[in-house]
């Protein structure tokens, strides 16, 4: 049974950083896409970062050189560094992996919730200014 929790969305003023994290348990394939995804109100979910077992990361343009996607494979855990955020950054934040192994992080730009198989419950990005 594969679990994925994210944690540490919240309220954070325009300019400012959150970590986001991810705690992925029983997953034993061998190979991955890790993704963070996000979506805001009345808008389509959207694929944000992705990370695959060979290390390549793939990144959508509005978040490049902001966010960075990082996995720590001792303690299985997905991170997602967010630094100058933007009102538009507002939005429900889920992680996704895919056991798949002819995807890659690339694959996660454009991604459906049909591509990824696991999904977390979400938490939530608040950006104020």
């Amino acid at each position: 049974f594969v679990n994925l929790e994210e944690s540490g969305g919240g309220s954070v003023q325009a300019g400012g950083s959150l970590t986001l994290s991810c705690t992925i348990s029983g997953y034993t394939y061998p190979q991955y896409v890790m993704a963070w995804f996000r979506q805001a109100p009345g808008k389509e979910r959207e694929g944000v970062a992705g990370i695959d077992s060979l290390g390549r990361t793939s990144y959508l343009n509005a978040v490049k050189g902001r966010f960075t996607i990082s996995k720590e494979n001792a303690s299985n855990r997905l991170s997602l560094q967010m630094n100058g955020l933007q009102l538009e950054d507002t939005a429900m934040y889920y992680c996704a992996a895919d056991p798949d192994p002819a995807m890659r992080a690339e694959h996660t730009l454009g991604a459906s919730r049909d591509d990824f198989q696991f999904w977390g419950q979400g938490t939530q990005v608040t950006v104020s200014s």
